[in-house]
């Protein structure tokens, strides 16, 4: 979504706008007469095209009146009021249009920056599996362990899990490099290495029912 842009009236409009401001506030009175070629021309800083313009719109929205011969005069000040009354709201209505679109493109950027973030969380947790496969993982057996009371050699656990135990700990002792006819026992916690999947396999394969 590229940057929205501000709409911005057409400078007739404007002072047409700002004409009605004066109405209203009275510094323009019902029925005074106002040449458009030179006193709003030069009131307002702009062309006298742009002046005749400007006072057209209000003529057609019968805030001001065109008399041949008498030139332009105020008409109503009421309508003048309700025109700065609708515009205030489509302004209102331009302004949360564009928060809106600021809000969306806020909301962009900071799910781009996330994005990238992930990424790279992805792609440095790859680096260190990488670079230092052999953490351990830890794995509690529990009661609710299956096979239990069983040797290494028994489980042939590294054929069933791709995981390679390297140490057992249980109560205060902690047996490093266990043998194949190491037993495991409800309480041992189970150090081993493997591959990305090791861990989940290890833990399906001594907890098939999903509860540790």
């Amino acid at each position: 979504m590229g940057n929205t842009k501000k709409v911005t009236m057409p400078r007739y409009q404007q002072v047409a706008i700002e004409i009605s401001e004066r109405i209203a506030s009275g510094q323009y009175r019902v029925g005074e007469k106002i040449h458009a070629r030179s006193t709003l021309a030069n009131t307002f800083g702009v062309s006298p095209e742009t002046a005749r313009k400007a006072v057209n719109v209000l003529v057609d929205l019968g805030i001001m009146e065109a008399k041949h011969g008498s030139g332009t005069i105020v008409s109503s000040k009421i309508k003048a009021e309700e025109l700065l009354s609708q515009h205030r709201d489509i302004q209102s209505i331009q302004e949360i249009k564009q928060d809106v679109f600021q809000s969306i493109e806020t909301q962009k950027q900071e799910f781009d920056i996330m994005a990238q973030k992930i990424e790279q969380l992805i792609q440095q947790t790859k680096k260190m599996n990488q670079v230092s496969p052999f953490i351990p993982a830890e794995l509690v057996l529990t009661d609710e362990a299956s096979h239990l009371e069983k040797s290494i050699s028994e489980l042939n656990l590294w054929h069933e899990t791709a995981a390679t135990v390297v140490a057992i700990s249980h109560a205060d002792e902690l047996l490093l490099s266990p043998g194949p006819y190491a037993k495991l026992q409800a309480g041992d916690c189970l150090y081993f290495v493997g591959d990305e999947y090791a861990k989940q396999k290890m833990f399906n394969y001594f907890y098939p029912n999903g509860t540790a």
